[in-house]
């Protein structure tokens, strides 16, 4: 009987020793990391499930130039698809640098062109192109001339969009140059409309010298009748 015990004793150890002498370890379970939203220039999920881009554009709806109290202005809106971005940077391009950002504003607003500066009241006392002398004229020329008579304006939502926008043009209610100052040449329309009046003279004359002739010939015309009638 204990030769019995001895055998299976011996037996176990043998197969102890073929395992290496050592019991299974414990399996070690490794998380999956959690997915990550794909990002392409600030775009979400460039591609579908069948490699078919994705739309990723930016919409510039509005993009009005105008004059409020005295200041030139820009009035814009971009909408943006493809994205979860809320904040839009306006940049203006200087050609020859450098240029002037406006950073995370919202998608719809109003800014001031570059160059333009207000007082206390909000209201313009300098515009871009134009320098104020000490006597208080004022003379062309300043270091923001290139935002006029037009400027190149980025738009970046991620995506992004670059438009060519006019400078606003002066009005009877609203200045943006400085006052009594008309650059005729960045607005087409005050010119054309200059000239015209300055025409309107001449013309009106001879008009009214060619009623008179009418006039005269018509009355000649009856007096003939009633002589040959008498």
């Amino acid at each position: 009987m204990a030769r019995l015990i001895r055998g299976a004793l011996v037996a176990t150890i043998a197969v102890l020793v073929g395992l290496g002498g050592t019991l299974p370890a414990q399996a070690v379970v490794v998380p999956t990391p959690s997915p990550t939203v794909e990002l392409n220039d600030g775009c979400v999920n460039p591609t579908d499930s069948y490699g078919v881009p994705r739309a990723c554009e930016l919409d510039v709806q509005i993009l009005t130039p105008v004059c409020d109290n005295e200041v030139p202005k820009l009035r814009y809106k971009v909408v943006a698809i493809g994205t979860p971005n809320t904040t839009v940077t306006i940049t203006w391009i200087n050609p020859t640098g450098p240029d002037v950002v406006y950073a995370d504003l919202p998608l719809e607003g109003t800014v001031n062109w570059p160059g333009a500066v207000q007082d206390s009241s909000g209201r313009g006392i300098d515009w871009p192109g134009w320098t104020q002398l000490s006597d208080g004229s004022w003379v062309e020329g300043d270091e923001f001339d290139w935002v006029r008579p037009s400027v190149s304006v980025l738009f970046q939502v991620n995506p992004e969009a670059t438009m060519s926008v006019a400078y606003p043009p002066s009005s009877p209610n609203c200045n943006t140059n400085p006052p009594g100052e008309e650059v005729l040449a960045s607005n087409p329309t005050s010119a054309v409309l200059s000239a015209t009046g300055s025409d309107a003279g001449p013309l009106a004359a001879l008009g009214a010298g060619l009623v008179v002739i009418g006039a005269l010939a018509v009355a000649l015309v009856a007096i003939a009748r009633r002589r040959r009638t008498v």
